[in-house]
């Protein structure tokens, strides 16, 4: 399998451009036009609420498209003088569906009911595709001639009035796979959440993801799950800062790494998200002891996620991962351990994993190029402890039972 460009360490934030100006490695400027995050709507005790709209935070903003319950997903089809599609848009379309459907409704709990609404024709955009400057990092600006600006206007013009976009949650266009560069090679994958970007019938273009070229791998849908993922609120979790990029999530989330073995979402995604019940999560705030018997995340219904609060705008996550379902590669299974900071921005680094056996090469059999292998083996077995003196936190991994499900003690100071 070809390794694909890391995502990780890009200079803008090219898989999350939320209304963005491209300016130094790291920074964006926001447009004026949005809500405050979250007016009149307090967060718990154990989420921690954010000052930037794409973060960690919860509750997520209305700014962006709900994940919970039937979700319309227009979906479109663009090519390009030059560029002309030599397939049809159901062959398109097939490379996404079913199983985007299926992978949200396998990760919510049958919570997401994912809906494509397809328009089944080609959209011809009026330039060819190097007359946009379309490339890795581009970002959206209202003002733009060119660019993103110009190309989603250019398909509410070609759609005209045969969609009523209002009518949608969010939108996917999926551009002819000839258009541009493989993604072997660069990726140009993109989405733009959270406000209005284009007048179109019945109101604006709005919570827009672009796929480009093909994915390889055996579950090539998961870019378009991981766009989408932006549109439901969630930042990115691979690096995107200057000089080497650090130790973050690795493959423990859809929203740092999409190529390689099928991944879910951790389970903090899964609560911001709507997909877990207030009793499948349990909140350590105070000092003293407490245990917790952890179901794994895979699977339905049980303790899904237990929170400790550590600061004014980050927490301690613990979650149970086991092979199966929607976590092809799990080699070690335990209790993953994450520090959140709805602090970061997208691209900063807001989710760090514990690493439980740091400096290893990882428990792959067979180490894909597309995975961090380092934290393969992150997750904390029975017998062993995780510690954190700044938080004056320490989470024992008491047993596990024939089910999967692992009991912690978790002593704070």
């Amino acid at each position: 399998m070809p390794h694909i460009p890391s995502r990780r360490g890009q200079l803008a934030l090219g898989g999350s451009l939320l209304l963005i100006l491209g300016t130094a490695p790291g920074t964006t400027t926001a447009l004026p036009g949005l809500t405050a995050p979250f007016p009149g709507r307090p967060p718990a005790a154990c989420a921690p609420a954010g000052d930037e709209l794409l973060t960690e935070s919860i509750p997520t903003s209305p700014d962006f498209a709900r994940a919970e319950g039937t979700v319309s997903a227009l979906t479109l089809f663009i090519d390009f003088p030059g560029a002309e599609a030599s397939i049809s848009t159901r062959e398109r379309f097939a490379e996404f569906f079913p199983a985007t459907t299926e992978y949200f409704a396998a990760s919510s709990y049958g919570r997401l009911d994912y809906r494509p609404a397809p328009l089944h024709r080609w959209l011809r955009m009026s330039q060819p595709f190097e007359a946009y400057g379309i490339e890795r990092g581009a970002s959206w600006h209202p003002d733009d001639e060119q660019g993103y600006n110009r190309l989603l206007r250019d398909i509410a013009a070609a759609v005209g009035d045969e969609v009523d976009f209002a009518g949608h949650d969010l939108v996917n266009v999926l551009a002819v796979p000839d258009a541009g560069p493989p993604a072997t090679e660069k990726v140009l994958s993109v989405s733009f959440p959270g406000r209005d970007l284009a007048p179109a019938a019945g109101g604006h273009l709005r919570n827009v993801s672009f796929i480009w070229s093909r994915q390889p791998g055996d579950s090539p849908h998961r870019v378009l799950a991981h766009e989408n993922g932006h549109s439901f609120g969630l930042p990115d979790l691979y690096w995107t800062g200057s000089g080497q990029a650090p130790l973050l999530a690795g493959h423990w989330d859809l929203m740092e790494q999409v190529w390689g073995p099928s991944n879910d979402f951790m389970a903090w995604h899964k609560w911001k998200l709507g997909w877990l019940d207030p009793g499948q999560v349990e909140c350590v705030q105070g000092s003293g002891t407490t245990e917790h018997l952890i179901a794994p995340l895979g699977e339905p219904g049980g303790t899904k996620l237990v929170v400790v609060r550590t600061g004014p705008h980050e927490v301690l996550t613990l979650e149970v991962r086991t092979a199966g379902g929607l976590d092809g590669l799990v080699c070690r299974p335990g209790v993953l351990i994450a520090r959140v900071r709805a602090d970061l921005p997208s691209g900063e680094g807001p989710v760090r994993v514990s690493d439980a056996t740091p400096g290893s090469d990882g428990c792959q059999d067979v180490p894909d190029p597309q995975v961090t292998a380092e934290l393969t083996d992150a997750p904390y077995l029975p017998g062993e402890t995780f510690r954190d003196a700044r938080a004056g936190v320490r989470a024992e991994v008491l047993d596990a039972d024939g089910h999967g499900r692992h009991r912690v003690r978790v002593t704070r100071r």
